[in-house]
């Protein structure tokens, strides 16, 4: 590959799949990540995209959800309130310097449901603004969307869940078993599968039970599953041997 994309799809609190993932790529083919041209993604997938050491971060947060007897319905637990924390003490103020022209953020906006995807920002503050409007989902995070520039988005993974997944050199990544470059794999047996914001998803017993898990805190063996997901995908694509020797 000479010039490629990766782009993460949303996918609320099972994004600590890409922890594992990324562990893995970072240690057996780190020219992937570095050299990658844009970084794009959806809902929880943005903030990967935005620094691939925020997935440290999505942990925490699991952690401090998995406190409270309700977990993230818990009244005293705000998720766009601890997003926003963990950004501003994590983001260095140059952030937004060194992800415009990188950073690929879906964002889709409250009026007419129209997709729009971010990639200049003119300070750190909106760079926030974006990754904030990215991860608002109706109801869960609450009722009042918030705004960029003026005008108010909500959830980038109801309008387009993989941005960038159009163009062909897009490594594409989601904790769902389906065609994505990194996923789980179900075996043969399938219903069907269903398309959601370009993100292909199988209909099987184990995706039923991602899905439907996906507000709630996993447990940590989700991180194991990403680690070998990708692991396959570099031995498959043949860079255990072209970036980096195999571990015996």
């Amino acid at each position: 590959m000479s010039l490629w994309n990766i782009s993460f799809a949303g996918c609320g609190f099972r994004s600590i799949y890409y922890l594992g993932a990324l562990s893995c790529i970072l240690e057996r083919a780190p020219q992937l990540l570095c050299g990658a041209s844009k970084i794009g993604g959806a809902s929880s997938g943005c903030l990967v995209a935005a620094a691939l050491t925020m997935c440290a971060d999505v942990l925490t947060m699991a952690k401090e959800a998995r406190k409270h007897t309700l977990g993230v319905f818990h009244p005293t637990f705000s998720l766009l309130r601890t997003v926003q924390a963990s950004l501003l003490e994590k983001l260095p103020e140059d952030a937004h310097l060194r992800a415009s022209g990188k950073l690929c953020v879906s964002l889709t906006r409250l009026a007419d449901g129209k997709n729009v995807l971010v990639s200049e920002f003119d300070s750190r503050e909106e760079l926030i603004q974006v990754l904030m409007c990215s991860c608002f989902f109706p109801v869960y995070c609450g009722f009042v969307p918030p705004s960029y520039r003026g005008v108010h988005y909500m959830d980038g993974a109801l309008s387009n869940n993989m941005p960038l997944f159009e163009q062909r050199n897009t490594i594409t990544m989601a904790p769902f078993s389906g065609e994505s470059d990194i996923c789980p794999t179900e075996g043969t047996f399938n219903f069907f599968e269903v398309h959601y914001g370009n993100v292909s998803i199988q209909v099987n017993t184990g995706n039923v039970h991602r899905v439907c898990t996906s507000f709630l805190p996993p447990g940590l063996e989700i991180c194991h599953h990403g680690y070998m997901d990708a692991l396959r995908f570099l031995r498959e694509r043949g860079e255990l041997l072209h970036l980096h020797p195999p571990h015996n």
